[in-house]
């Protein structure tokens, strides 16, 4: 691994690249930030049977927790938690949202959803 974060992105940019060029996959996702805030993502999967389907699926989201964890240095339990809360506020969350939801943590548990929502019942 080298120092230089720029040729470090681009071998692994060419390390995904050959792996996508691999006809023997049978399940890949691959998401894509642009310019520091444009998401799109991809998925798409071959299999015999839909249990074949969900395990493929669940492969792939478990790596990607495990490669988060490492990479941030916390416990992959820690980023399943991040990333299930992040998925259910996805449509409402900019990028820059979740900037915010990150640096202002504290404040973002004080305006829950039934605080937004004028319910003031407690759950």
């Amino acid at each position: 691994m080298t120092d230089d974060p720029g040729a470090a992105f681009e071998t692994e940019r060419r390390a995904a690249q050959e792996l996508l060029a691999d006809d023997s996959i049978t399940a890949l996702y691959v998401g894509v930030v642009s310019d520091g805030d444009a998401l799109e993502t991809t998925f798409a999967q071959t299999a015999d049977d839909p249990q074949q389907e969900g395990l493929q699926a669940l492969s792939l989201l478990a790596a990607h927790v495990r490669l988060v964890a490492n990479e941030a240095g916390v416990e992959p339990a820690a980023v399943a938690g991040d990333a299930a809360t992040l998925a259910g506020r996805m449509d409402e969350l900019s990028p820059e949202g979740l900037t915010d939801a990150k640096d202002g943590d504290d404040n973002a548990k004080d305006g829950d959803d039934n605080a937004r929502d004028g319910d003031d019942t407690e759950t």
